[in-house]
């Protein structure tokens, strides 16, 4: 779900007078596969993906917006496509303009995997956070006792 969806969902339900929980999230299943392919599909890349060790949690979790509907007359409608999309040419822009700045950027394209989010104590309190990116992007969040296949995959 792109962020923009999130953050319009959660003020729809919050100034609503609605007293039953809601699902708030996208209707479109994706893998991380596929979530991989398509962020590499923007600039014409097929790059391998390193599947590295690690816990195996579902293998996808999509949303059923019917009620969310029924009751708000809305539902997020942002694709998870067009939301990576302009994530990643964000990103890449604020990447670019550091490089053209003389800053050394070739760590970006590397990634570490570590037992805890930073600030968070320790890998289990980092499961069990929902964590919302700072910047244009998706909400992301792990549900308790779920965990993410970790990727790599370089984009530039």
């Amino acid at each position: 779900m792109f962020v923009d969806d999130c953050v319009e969902g959660t003020l729809r339900i919050m100034n609503s007078d609605c007293t039953v929980p809601l699902n708030l999230g996208t209707e479109e299943m994706v893998s991380m596969n596929e979530f991989a392919a398509i962020a590499m599909s923007f600039e014409g890349k097929s790059l391998p993906i390193k599947h590295i060790p690690g816990p195996m949690g579902v293998r996808g979790r999509n949303s059923d917006n019917t009620m969310i509907r029924e009751k708000l007359g809305w539902a997020p409608s942002i694709a998870i496509r067009a939301g990576l999309e302009r994530t990643y040419f964000w990103i890449k822009g604020k990447a670019d303009a550091e490089a053209a700045a003389g800053v050394d950027i070739s760590a970006y394209g590397h990634s570490k995997v570590s037992g805890a989010h930073p600030g968070t104590g320790s890998a289990a309190a980092a499961s069990k956070r929902v964590r919302v990116a700072s910047a244009p992007g998706f909400c992301w969040g792990r549900a308790i006792g779920a965990a993410l296949t970790p990727l790599r995959v370089p984009l530039w």
